[in-house]
């Protein structure tokens, strides 16, 4: 009789457990919620980059898994002369797979040699260190001001080119 119970009661529970895990996680919510992060990327016991944002949304549970970064980030890289430049935006999405970085909002990527972009949006391509977009922009590079309508360059600004260019400005120094 106890074990006939015991056994009741088992299998009773498991389908409670499975229905419990089957409904309490949805896919359309964040697997994870990070506040406050500081989170800094060393390799060879040098600081490579440190991300700061206050909130980070984590959507692994998803099969085209990301994170959002809904409060926006800065982002400071250092070179290996610990030259540092900085990212700012207001919003960030960084989707796992493909290495993409979607930036959003009052976007200035600024390098170590004061070279400066300011866009809308600026999208990163991890894998192959390239940055572009198709917003407007506006560069300052050397004593120029550049406006254009895009933007396609390597992460060093080695190969920097404004799209459609609407006006240069030259600066006085």
């Amino acid at each position: 009789m106890v074990i006939a119970f015991a056994m009741t009661m088992f299998v009773s529970c498991s389908k409670g457990l499975e229905q419990v895990s089957n409904t309490a996680f949805s896919v359309n919510e964040p697997g994870g919620v990070a506040e406050d992060i500081n989170l800094k990327y060393t390799d060879s016991g040098r600081l490579k980059a440190n991300l700061l944002s206050p909130k980070m949304l984590d959507y692994s549970n998803r099969e085209f898994s990301f994170s959002e970064f809904t409060e926006g980030i800065n982002l400071y890289i250092y070179d290996k002369d610990r030259n540092k430049s900085t990212i700012i935006s207001d919003y960030a999405i960084v989707y796992d797979k493909t290495g993409l970085i979607d930036l959003q909002g009052n976007v200035m990527l600024s390098t170590a040699t004061n070279d400066t972009l300011f866009a809308d949006q600026l999208y990163y391509d991890q894998a192959k260190q390239w940055l572009s977009t198709n917003q407007p922009v506006t560069f300052r590079t050397g004593g120029d001001l550049i406006h254009g309508n895009g933007f396609d360059s390597d992460v060093k600004f080695e190969e920097a080119e404004v799209l459609e260019i609407n006006g240069i400005i030259t600066l006085d120094e």
